[in-house]
């Protein structure tokens, strides 16, 4: 039997502070939430590293003034890591094994679907990832998704496609269409999102494989290692990369320098990407995407070892690298991501939901100008590990735990 839980925030309104941080987008929003001067971190941070300016970490904390409410649809997903919306409601979940459930919002929950679906290797921090329907979802059921694929030299990010049959209990003519080249003898930093933008193309993330002799290849434009990826649907470079043409340097790449990105997403106004990667002890970043740019990692960090060293130079700024729109220290370990676009709760539109692991909570961050404005965290009492959020037709976030639950979070 499906287990079912309510837990009810009623969130109350927030203290008064000394200054009004700028207002949120939206104009609804701008009388609904209140700001304190504190930030929701209070705990120590790993460094004495300061931040390249005013608001990059630490925001002032905000308070959802509007009452909502969260519902456990089901407990019984086996390890979920990427969540998104069918058509219809219902809701396509990928299992970090190597397999995908349906589950409605009423908590009926599909068989898993195997069949046509590329094995993995769900060592470690790899599996059956993160997935996207094709915008044509509705006419030609196709999905594509990113796993940890095994060959003989070792492991690798790879994407692959496949038509939903009409009984949904397999995946019909499934391609792999692109491989995060080159693979590696290690389990560790597969990103593993896709996603797609709206001119036809796929983004897909990658991570850096973690180990120090893999980490400088996120600074190479000739690997596929530690980067953000623009490919066709059939897994070519897309046309218009920045690296289009150019010797030594790989045409599928859009942007560079990234440590481990496991979250993505479009923001609904502007159209610009947005991405959030881990760190190492401190140091989790949350970046706006530009083609060609360079963000950093190893060069530059805001983190430390997890054995307490410095990382490299022990630099946190370098001309033409770019730095985190905002980073958390310590680390909140940011997954997946999503733009909130409906208008049930006003003061939330246009804010960006965060699913953390070792934060345990959603993290809501109020985004003005390119720039973070206000934080809050929410379901903390949950103590879950959230993987991926994102918001359903019905204009609610749904979000899947690492312990195998699935959130809905709606306007109470």
């Amino acid at each position: 039997m499906i287990k079912t839980n309510y837990v009810i925030i009623a969130a109350a309104l927030a203290l008064a502070s000394c200054g009004k941080h700028a207002a949120e987008n939206g104009e609804a929003a701008k009388d609904s939430t209140s700001t304190t001067n504190n930030s929701v971190e209070t705990k120590k941070p790993n460094s004495d590293y300061k931040p390249a300016f005013e608001g990059q970490t630490r925001i002032t904390a905000v308070k959802s003034t509007t009452p909502y409410e969260s519902k456990i649809l089901t407990s019984e997903l086996q390890r979920p890591w990427g969540i998104t919306s069918l058509p219809d409601g219902r809701l396509l979940i990928t299992q970090k094994e190597g397999s995908m459930r349906i589950i409605s919002i009423d908590g009926k929950l599909s068989a898993p679907i195997t069949t046509g679906i590329p094995k993995v290797n769900d060592a470690d921090q790899g599996g059956l990832l993160g997935l996207c329907l094709d915008p044509d979802f509705a006419k030609n059921r196709m999905v594509y998704w990113a796993f940890s694929d095994s060959l003989a030299e070792g492991n690798l990010t790879a994407v692959a496609k496949g038509k939903l049959s009409k009984d949904e209990t397999k995946f019909e003519g499934t391609t792999v269409i692109y491989r995060a080249t080159p693979a590696y003898k290690g389990t560790l930093h597969y990103g593993g999102r896709v996603l797609f933008t709206k001119d036809g193309n796929l983004i897909v993330t990658t991570g850096e494989r973690s180990d120090l002799e893999t980490r400088p290849q996120a600074q190479d434009i000739n690997s596929g290692l530690g980067k953000v990826i623009r490919i066709t649907t059939d897994g070519k470079a897309a046309a218009g990369n920045p690296f289009e043409g150019k010797e030594n340097a790989r045409a599928e790449i859009y942007s560079y320098g990234h440590r481990n990105v496991q979250g993505i997403a479009l923001h609904p106004t502007t159209g610009d990407l947005w991405e959030n990667e881990f760190g190492p002890r401190g140091g989790d970043e949350l970046n706006r995407i530009e083609a060609g740019k360079n963000y950093g990692w190893p060069t530059i960090t805001y983190g430390i070892e997890y054995s307490g060293k410095k990382i490299g130079d022990s630099i946190q700024q370098k001309e033409g690298l770019e730095q985190p729109v905002y980073y958390w220290d310590p680390v909140v370990s940011p997954s997946g991501m999503t733009f909130y676009t409906s208008d049930s709760i006003p003061e939330w539109k246009n804010n960006l939901f965060i699913s953390c692991l070792s934060g345990i909570h959603v993290d809501r961050l109020v985004i003005e100008n390119n720039k973070v404005v206000g934080e809050e965290r929410l379901l903390t009492a949950e103590e879950q590990r959230f993987r991926d959020i994102t918001q359903g037709k019905d204009g609610a976030l749904y979000a899947v735990t690492d312990q195998g639950r699935l959130y809905r979070i709606y306007k109470k």
